[in-house]
Protein backbone atom coordinates (compact mmCIF):
# COMPACT_ATOMS: atom_id res chain seq x y z
CA UNK A 1 0.00 0.00 0.00
CA UNK A 2 2.85 2.37 -0.85
CA UNK A 3 1.15 4.27 -3.70
CA UNK A 4 -0.26 7.78 -3.41
CA UNK A 5 -3.68 6.99 -4.93
CA UNK A 6 -3.53 9.82 -7.46
CA UNK A 7 -6.69 8.71 -9.29
CA UNK A 8 -8.74 9.25 -6.13
CA UNK A 9 -7.57 12.81 -5.52
CA UNK A 10 -8.47 15.11 -3.83
CA UNK A 11 -9.49 12.55 -1.20
CA UNK A 12 -6.01 11.02 -1.07
CA UNK A 13 -4.15 14.28 -0.67
CA UNK A 14 -4.30 13.96 3.11
CA UNK A 15 -5.35 10.33 3.66
CA UNK A 16 -3.67 7.29 1.99
CA UNK A 17 -6.17 5.52 -0.28
CA UNK A 18 -6.23 2.24 1.70
CA UNK A 19 -7.35 4.21 4.76
CA UNK A 20 -10.26 5.97 3.00
CA UNK A 21 -13.43 4.76 4.76
CA UNK A 22 -15.96 2.94 2.57
CA UNK A 23 -19.20 1.80 4.21
CA UNK A 24 -17.81 3.18 7.46
CA UNK A 25 -14.51 1.29 7.53
CA UNK A 26 -11.08 1.93 5.98
CA UNK A 27 -10.57 -0.07 2.78
CA UNK A 28 -7.51 -1.97 4.04
CA UNK A 29 -9.20 -2.85 7.35
CA UNK A 30 -12.14 -4.39 5.51
CA UNK A 31 -9.93 -6.19 2.98
CA UNK A 32 -7.62 -7.76 5.56
CA UNK A 33 -10.55 -8.88 7.69
CA UNK A 34 -12.26 -10.48 4.68
CA UNK A 35 -9.06 -12.33 3.71
CA UNK A 36 -8.69 -13.62 7.27
CA UNK A 37 -12.27 -14.90 7.16
CA UNK A 38 -11.61 -16.82 3.93
CA UNK A 39 -8.41 -18.36 5.30
CA UNK A 40 -10.19 -19.42 8.49
CA UNK A 41 -6.98 -20.04 10.44
CA UNK A 42 -4.74 -18.25 12.91
CA UNK A 43 -2.77 -15.36 11.43
CA UNK A 44 0.63 -14.86 13.04
CA UNK A 45 1.80 -11.68 11.31
CA UNK A 46 0.47 -8.98 9.00
CA UNK A 47 3.13 -7.01 7.14
CA UNK A 48 2.32 -3.69 5.48
CA UNK A 49 4.51 -2.10 2.79
CA UNK A 50 4.12 1.67 3.06
CA UNK A 51 5.59 4.60 1.17
CA UNK A 52 7.36 7.74 2.36
CA UNK A 53 6.95 8.34 6.14
CA UNK A 54 6.17 11.98 5.35
CA UNK A 55 2.81 10.78 3.96
CA UNK A 56 2.41 7.36 5.59
CA UNK A 57 3.16 8.70 9.06
CA UNK A 58 2.72 7.46 12.62
CA UNK A 59 -1.06 7.83 12.49
CA UNK A 60 -1.11 5.35 9.61
CA UNK A 61 1.22 2.99 11.47
CA UNK A 62 -0.99 3.23 14.57
CA UNK A 63 -4.11 2.41 12.54
CA UNK A 64 -2.49 -0.64 10.93
CA UNK A 65 -1.04 -1.84 14.22
CA UNK A 66 -4.50 -1.67 15.78
CA UNK A 67 -5.89 -3.64 12.82
CA UNK A 68 -3.28 -6.42 13.07
CA UNK A 69 -3.42 -6.67 16.85
CA UNK A 70 -7.22 -6.83 16.73
CA UNK A 71 -6.87 -9.94 14.58
CA UNK A 72 -4.41 -11.47 17.04
CA UNK A 73 -1.40 -10.87 14.80
CA UNK A 74 1.96 -9.15 15.01
CA UNK A 75 2.20 -5.98 12.90
CA UNK A 76 5.30 -5.40 10.77
CA UNK A 77 5.90 -2.16 8.86
CA UNK A 78 8.17 -1.89 5.81
CA UNK A 79 8.86 0.99 3.46
CA UNK A 80 9.08 1.19 -0.32
CA UNK A 81 10.56 4.66 -0.72
CA UNK A 82 10.91 4.49 -4.51
CA UNK A 83 8.03 3.03 -6.59
CA UNK A 84 9.74 0.17 -8.41
CA UNK A 85 6.79 -2.17 -8.89
CA UNK A 86 4.95 -4.95 -7.12
CA UNK A 87 7.85 -7.40 -7.11
CA UNK A 88 10.14 -4.83 -5.54
CA UNK A 89 7.46 -3.88 -2.98
CA UNK A 90 7.12 -7.48 -1.82
CA UNK A 91 10.89 -7.79 -1.46
CA UNK A 92 10.88 -4.73 0.80
CA UNK A 93 9.25 -7.08 3.33
CA UNK A 94 12.01 -9.69 2.86
CA UNK A 95 12.41 -10.49 6.60
CA UNK A 96 8.77 -11.61 6.74
CA UNK A 97 8.83 -13.77 3.59
CA UNK A 98 8.76 -17.32 4.93
CA UNK A 99 6.11 -19.97 5.38
CA UNK A 100 2.49 -19.80 4.17
CA UNK A 101 1.42 -16.28 3.26
CA UNK A 102 -1.09 -14.16 1.37
CA UNK A 103 -0.05 -11.16 -0.73
CA UNK A 104 -2.72 -8.55 -1.44
CA UNK A 105 -2.98 -5.13 -3.06
CA UNK A 106 -4.75 -2.89 -0.60
CA UNK A 107 -7.02 -0.86 -2.90
CA UNK A 108 -9.86 -3.27 -3.62
CA UNK A 109 -12.61 -4.99 -1.66
CA UNK A 110 -13.90 -8.52 -2.09
CA UNK A 111 -16.72 -10.85 -1.19
CA UNK A 112 -15.59 -14.47 -1.21
CA UNK A 113 -16.61 -17.82 0.20
CA UNK A 114 -14.47 -20.58 -1.27
CA UNK A 115 -12.30 -23.40 0.05
CA UNK A 116 -8.64 -22.46 -0.30
CA UNK A 117 -6.69 -25.31 -1.95
CA UNK A 118 -3.75 -25.53 0.44
CA UNK A 119 -2.30 -28.53 -1.42
CA UNK A 120 -1.40 -26.24 -4.32
CA UNK A 121 1.90 -24.40 -4.24
CA UNK A 122 -0.02 -21.19 -4.85
CA UNK A 123 -3.56 -19.93 -5.35
CA UNK A 124 -4.25 -16.86 -7.47
CA UNK A 125 -7.56 -15.25 -6.59
CA UNK A 126 -9.67 -14.41 -9.65
CA UNK A 127 -13.05 -13.00 -10.64
CA UNK A 128 -15.10 -14.03 -13.65
CA UNK A 129 -15.49 -10.97 -15.90
CA UNK A 130 -17.53 -10.18 -19.00
CA UNK A 131 -14.70 -8.36 -20.80
CA UNK A 132 -11.47 -10.30 -20.17
CA UNK A 133 -9.65 -8.32 -22.85
CA UNK A 134 -9.52 -5.43 -20.36
CA UNK A 135 -7.74 -7.42 -17.62
CA UNK A 136 -4.85 -9.68 -16.85
CA UNK A 137 -6.26 -13.21 -16.96
CA UNK A 138 -5.09 -16.75 -16.17
CA UNK A 139 -4.64 -19.50 -18.74
CA UNK A 140 -5.60 -22.97 -17.51
CA UNK A 141 -4.69 -26.51 -18.53
CA UNK A 142 -6.96 -29.59 -18.57
CA UNK A 143 -6.27 -30.15 -14.83
CA UNK A 144 -7.52 -26.64 -13.98
CA UNK A 145 -3.99 -25.54 -13.14
CA UNK A 146 -2.76 -22.08 -14.09
CA UNK A 147 -0.02 -22.33 -16.70
CA UNK A 148 0.25 -18.73 -17.87
CA UNK A 149 -0.66 -15.13 -17.00
CA UNK A 150 -1.85 -13.12 -19.99
CA UNK A 151 -2.22 -9.34 -19.84
CA UNK A 152 -5.22 -7.91 -21.76
CA UNK A 153 -5.48 -10.72 -24.32
CA UNK A 154 -6.60 -9.77 -27.83
CA UNK A 155 -7.99 -13.30 -28.28
CA UNK A 156 -9.98 -15.25 -25.67
CA UNK A 157 -7.79 -17.04 -23.12
CA UNK A 158 -10.18 -17.25 -20.16
CA UNK A 159 -12.69 -15.07 -18.34
CA UNK A 160 -10.89 -15.34 -14.97
CA UNK A 161 -9.27 -11.97 -14.18
CA UNK A 162 -6.43 -11.68 -11.66
CA UNK A 163 -7.55 -9.40 -8.81
CA UNK A 164 -4.26 -8.96 -6.96
CA UNK A 165 -4.57 -11.44 -4.07
CA UNK A 166 -2.28 -14.48 -3.93
CA UNK A 167 -1.74 -17.40 -1.54
CA UNK A 168 1.67 -19.11 -1.34
CA UNK A 169 2.19 -22.35 0.57
CA UNK A 170 5.78 -21.16 1.08
CA UNK A 171 6.36 -17.55 0.14
CA UNK A 172 10.08 -18.17 0.53
CA UNK A 173 9.94 -19.74 -2.95
CA UNK A 174 8.50 -16.51 -4.38
CA UNK A 175 11.19 -14.57 -2.52
CA UNK A 176 13.88 -16.66 -4.18
CA UNK A 177 12.45 -16.08 -7.65
CA UNK A 178 11.90 -12.35 -7.08
CA UNK A 179 15.49 -12.05 -5.91
CA UNK A 180 16.50 -13.53 -9.26
CA UNK A 181 14.28 -10.94 -11.00
CA UNK A 182 16.00 -8.12 -9.08
CA UNK A 183 19.53 -9.51 -9.54
CA UNK A 184 19.06 -9.91 -13.29
CA UNK A 185 17.23 -6.61 -13.71
CA UNK A 186 14.14 -8.16 -15.28
CA UNK A 187 11.92 -5.12 -15.77
CA UNK A 188 8.46 -4.76 -17.35
CA UNK A 189 7.00 -1.30 -17.83
CA UNK A 190 9.93 0.19 -15.94
CA UNK A 191 9.21 -1.88 -12.81
CA UNK A 192 9.92 -5.22 -11.16
CA UNK A 193 6.71 -7.24 -11.31
CA UNK A 194 5.35 -10.03 -9.12
CA UNK A 195 4.28 -11.83 -12.31
CA UNK A 196 7.89 -12.46 -13.32
CA UNK A 197 8.52 -14.23 -10.03
CA UNK A 198 5.31 -16.24 -10.44
CA UNK A 199 6.19 -17.25 -14.02
CA UNK A 200 9.56 -18.52 -12.81
CA UNK A 201 7.76 -20.62 -10.17
CA UNK A 202 5.50 -22.06 -12.87
CA UNK A 203 8.50 -22.82 -15.09
CA UNK A 204 10.00 -24.77 -12.18
CA UNK A 205 6.91 -26.96 -11.90
CA UNK A 206 5.05 -25.28 -9.05
CA UNK A 207 1.29 -25.91 -9.13
CA UNK A 208 -0.98 -22.85 -9.27
CA UNK A 209 -4.77 -23.03 -8.81
CA UNK A 210 -7.53 -20.42 -8.80
CA UNK A 211 -9.72 -19.20 -5.98
CA UNK A 212 -12.71 -17.37 -7.47
CA UNK A 213 -14.29 -14.50 -5.52
CA UNK A 214 -17.96 -13.57 -5.75
CA UNK A 215 -17.38 -9.82 -5.85
CA UNK A 216 -14.34 -7.70 -6.68
CA UNK A 217 -14.87 -4.01 -6.03
CA UNK A 218 -12.46 -1.28 -7.02
CA UNK A 219 -11.72 1.92 -5.10
CA UNK A 220 -9.49 3.47 -7.75
CA UNK A 221 -11.40 6.70 -8.39
CA UNK A 222 -14.34 8.63 -7.02
CA UNK A 223 -16.98 7.08 -9.28
CA UNK A 224 -16.12 3.45 -8.56
CA UNK A 225 -15.51 4.17 -4.87
CA UNK A 226 -19.06 5.49 -4.49
CA UNK A 227 -20.30 2.42 -6.39
CA UNK A 228 -18.31 0.13 -4.09
CA UNK A 229 -19.75 1.92 -1.07
CA UNK A 230 -23.24 1.16 -2.38
CA UNK A 231 -22.45 -2.54 -2.82
CA UNK A 232 -20.74 -2.90 0.56
CA UNK A 233 -23.64 -1.26 2.43
CA UNK A 234 -25.99 -3.75 0.79
CA UNK A 235 -23.79 -6.70 1.71
CA UNK A 236 -23.30 -5.56 5.30
CA UNK A 237 -27.01 -4.93 5.76
CA UNK A 238 -27.84 -8.38 4.38
CA UNK A 239 -25.33 -9.86 6.85
CA UNK A 240 -27.19 -8.22 9.72
CA UNK A 241 -24.56 -5.62 10.68
CA UNK A 242 -25.68 -2.64 12.78
CA UNK A 243 -24.71 0.28 10.54
CA UNK A 244 -26.48 3.24 12.16
CA UNK A 245 -25.02 4.47 15.44
CA UNK A 246 -27.27 4.93 18.41
CA UNK A 247 -25.34 8.12 19.21
CA UNK A 248 -26.87 10.40 16.57
CA UNK A 249 -29.25 13.37 16.68
CA UNK A 250 -32.29 13.41 14.40
CA UNK A 251 -34.36 16.58 13.98
CA UNK A 252 -37.10 16.17 11.40
CA UNK A 253 -34.88 13.73 9.57
CA UNK A 254 -35.33 10.44 7.74
CA UNK A 255 -32.78 7.67 7.15
CA UNK A 256 -33.53 5.36 4.23
CA UNK A 257 -31.40 2.29 4.84
CA UNK A 258 -29.00 0.80 4.08
CA UNK A 259 -26.79 3.58 5.38
CA UNK A 260 -23.74 3.83 7.59
CA UNK A 261 -24.15 6.68 10.10
CA UNK A 262 -21.25 7.25 12.50
CA UNK A 263 -21.21 8.44 16.10
CA UNK A 264 -22.19 12.02 16.82
CA UNK A 265 -23.81 12.69 13.43
CA UNK A 266 -26.54 15.35 13.40
CA UNK A 267 -29.28 15.26 10.77
CA UNK A 268 -31.65 18.25 10.68
CA UNK A 269 -34.42 18.68 8.10
CA UNK A 270 -32.67 16.02 6.06
CA UNK A 271 -33.35 12.85 4.14
CA UNK A 272 -30.34 10.53 3.98
CA UNK A 273 -30.13 7.34 1.96
CA UNK A 274 -30.29 4.85 0.60
CA UNK A 275 -26.63 3.88 0.17
CA UNK A 276 -25.01 6.73 2.06
CA UNK A 277 -22.02 6.56 4.43
CA UNK A 278 -21.63 9.43 6.90
CA UNK A 279 -18.54 9.65 9.13
CA UNK A 280 -18.56 10.58 12.80
CA UNK A 281 -19.39 14.12 13.88
CA UNK A 282 -20.78 15.25 10.52
CA UNK A 283 -23.71 17.68 10.31
CA UNK A 284 -26.27 17.50 7.48
CA UNK A 285 -28.95 20.19 7.38
CA UNK A 286 -31.75 21.06 4.95
CA UNK A 287 -30.47 18.46 2.52
CA UNK A 288 -31.26 15.28 0.62
CA UNK A 289 -28.40 12.82 0.20
CA UNK A 290 -28.30 9.43 -1.54
CA UNK A 291 -25.66 7.16 -3.09
CA UNK A 292 -22.84 9.16 -1.51
CA UNK A 293 -19.91 9.14 0.89
CA UNK A 294 -19.48 11.95 3.42
CA UNK A 295 -16.51 11.56 5.73
CA UNK A 296 -16.01 12.71 9.33
CA UNK A 297 -16.60 16.16 10.84
CA UNK A 298 -18.01 17.59 7.61
CA UNK A 299 -20.84 20.12 7.28
CA UNK A 300 -23.40 19.78 4.48
CA UNK A 301 -26.20 22.32 4.09
CA UNK A 302 -28.86 23.17 1.48
CA UNK A 303 -27.74 20.29 -0.70
CA UNK A 304 -29.26 17.69 -2.99
CA UNK A 305 -26.49 15.14 -3.37
CA UNK A 306 -26.34 11.99 -5.48
CA UNK A 307 -23.14 10.14 -6.40
CA UNK A 308 -21.13 12.55 -4.25
CA UNK A 309 -17.97 12.17 -2.18
CA UNK A 310 -17.10 14.77 0.46
CA UNK A 311 -13.97 14.66 2.58
CA UNK A 312 -13.19 15.09 6.27
CA UNK A 313 -13.75 18.54 7.80
CA UNK A 314 -15.16 19.81 4.49
CA UNK A 315 -18.01 22.32 4.21
CA UNK A 316 -20.52 22.12 1.37
CA UNK A 317 -23.38 24.58 0.95
CA UNK A 318 -24.90 24.72 -2.49
CA UNK A 319 -27.04 23.42 -5.32
CA UNK A 320 -24.59 21.01 -6.97
CA UNK A 321 -25.33 17.28 -6.90
CA UNK A 322 -22.48 15.12 -8.26
CA UNK A 323 -19.55 16.57 -6.33
CA UNK A 324 -16.16 15.46 -5.10
CA UNK A 325 -14.40 17.74 -2.65
CA UNK A 326 -11.47 16.78 -0.45
CA UNK A 327 -10.56 17.24 3.19
CA UNK A 328 -10.70 20.72 4.72
CA UNK A 329 -12.29 22.19 1.55
CA UNK A 330 -15.13 24.71 1.54
CA UNK A 331 -17.76 25.23 -1.13
CA UNK A 332 -20.41 27.75 -0.07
Amino acid sequence: MAGRGSRLRPHTLTVPKPLIPVAGRPIVHQLVSDIVNVLDETIEEIAFILGDPAFFGEDVVDSLTELANGLGAKCSIYRQLIPKGTGHAIMCAEPSLSGPAVVAYADTLIRANFELDKEADSVIWTKKVDNPEAYGVVKMNARNEIVELVEKPSEFVSDQAVIGIYYFKDIGVLKQELQYVLDHNIIKGGEYQINDGILRMMANGKVFKTGTVDEWMDCGNKEVTVETNTKMLGFLADDGHQLVSEDIILENATINEPCYIGDGVRLRNATVGPYVSVGKGTIIEDSTVKNSIIQSEAVVKNATLDNAMIGNYATFDGKFTNVSIGDYSELK
